[in-house]
C-alpha cells in the first residue's frame, strides 16, 4: 500500500462516512497530494479490490473494518512524527476563551463497554475530583451517536475528556509557545511528583504515548487515589525562559477557571525530574487527561482510547456528576 492510498484511508476514516472522489481529491490537496478526480477513482477502486473501502453507491466510499486495521497496522514511516503535528495543528485550531469559557477545545474519547457502565463510572469518578485530569467536564455517548467527529460503536459507550494538548492552544494564544516533549508515567510518592518512570518522545512516535502506557497499563492511578502513591500519566513540555511569569500566571488563572490539574514549572535551563531542557528552556509536566481511563483499565475494565480526538465546543461539556446524572436517567 502506497502513500496515496494510505492518506485516502486517513481521509475516509476521519470522516466517518460515505466520501465522493470529488470531496476526497480537495481533501487530498491538504495532505500535499494533487490528484484528479479520475486519478483518485483509480486508487478507490484498487482499495475496494483489497477489501479495504466500500462502495456505496453514487455518493462514494466508506472505509471498511479491514480498512482501519491496515490504518493501524501498515506504512509505519508515514506515520512516524503524525503525533506531533497533529499536536501542532490542534493547538493552533483551538479557539478556547479561557476569559469566556466558551470556544473549542480538544478531546480525546474513550469506549468501554456498555456493560461495565457503572463498574467504570464509578472508578473514575474519584480521579475526576482529583488534580490528575486537565478537567471534570466530559460528555457522554451512547453507541451510534456521535461525539464531535466520531462515532460511538455499538456495543459501547463513548467518554469524551478535555485533552492536556488545550493547555498549548491557550498559551500559544496568549504568545507564549509550547513544545510537547514527551509522553510519560510520574511516579508519586506521598503526593508529590518524584520521577519519570517510563517516556516516549511524541516526535518519534506513531502513536501517542499515554495510549500506549495505558494498553500496557503500567501506570497505578488508584494507587493514588487511595494511598497517595503510584504512578500517574503526565507529559513534559519546554516553554521559553522569558514567558514564565506569564505561563505561571496563566497557569493559576486555568485552575481558578477549572480547566486545569497539576502543572509544575521548572527552573530556567534547569532539569525537570531528571528531563534535561534545551537552551533557555523551562520544563513543565501537565497531569494526562486520560488518567480516568488508565484508572478503569487496572481494574480489568477494557477499554480503547483516542488521545486528541476531535475539537469540541466547550459549553456543551458538563460536570462528570451532572453528565452522568442526565446520562443514567434521559
Amino acid at each position: 500500500m502506497n502513500r496515496i492510498m494510505f492518506t485516502i484511508l486517513r481521509v475516509l476514516d476521519k470522516r466517518n462516512g460515505t466520501t465522493g472522489s470529488a470531496e476526497l481529491a480537495k481533501e487530498l490537496l491538504s495532505h500535499g497530494i494533487e490528484l484528479s478526480e479520475r486519478t483518485v477513482r483509480y486508487y478507490l477502486k484498487l482499495l475496494d479490490e483489497k477489501g479495504l473501502t466500500d462502495v456505496q453507491g453514487k455518493k462514494g466510499r466508506t472505509i471498511t473494518d479491514k480498512g482501519k486495521g491496515e490504518l493501524c497496522n501498515a506504512f509505519v514511516s508515514e506515520r512516524v512524527n503524525f503525533v506531533i503535528s497533529k499536536i501542532d495543528s490542534l493547538s493552533y485550531l483551538t479557539d478556547f476563551n479561557i476569559d469566556a469559557l466558551r470556544g473549542n477545545v480538544i478531546l480525546n474519547i474513550s469506549f468501554f463497554p456498555e456493560k461495565r457502565l457503572k463498574d467504570a463510572l464509578k472508578i473514575m469518578a474519584e480521579v475526576f475530583q482529583s488534580p490528575y485530569v486537565m478537567s471534570n467536564k466530559i460528555t457522554l455517548a451512547k453507541g451510534g451517536e456521535r461525539i464531535g467527529d466520531i462515532t460511538v460503536p455499538r456495543g459501547s459507550i463513548g467518554l469524551g475528556t478535555v485533552c492536556s494538548i488545550t493547555l498549548n492552544g491557550v498559551f500559544l494564544k496568549a504568545g507564549i509557545p509550547v513544545a510537547s516533549r514527551y509522553g510519560g508515567v510520574v511516579e508519586i510518592e506521598d503526593g508529590k511528583p518524584m520521577r519519570f518512570t517510563s517516556l516516549i518522545s511524541y516526535e518519534g512516535s506513531s502513536l501517542d504515548p499515554l495510549e500506549i502506557f495505558i494498553r500496557s497499563r503500567m501506570t497505578d492511578v488508584m494507587g493514588v487515589m487511595q494511598q497517595n502513591s503510584g504512578k500517574v500519566l503526565a507529559s513534559f513540555r519546554e516553554i521559553p525562559v522569558v514567558s514564565i511569569n506569564e505561563a505561571e500566571a496563566l497557569g493559576e488563572k486555568l485552575v481558578k477557571k477549572g480547566l486545569s490539574g497539576k502543572i509544575i514549572f521548572g527552573k530556567p535551563n534547569q532539569p525537570l525530574l531528571d528531563i534535561p531542557v534545551g537552551v533557555d528552556k523551562i520544563g513543565m509536566i501537565v497531569a494526562g487527561g486520560l488518567n480516568p481511563i488508565a484508572a478503569a483499565e487496572e481494574a480489568g475494565i477494557s477499554t480503547e482510547s483516542r488521545a486528541m480526538s476531535t475539537l469540541y465546543e466547550y459549553t456543551k461539556l458538563q460536570n462528570f456528576n451532572d453528565a452522568v446524572s442526565t446520562f443514567l436517567y434521559q
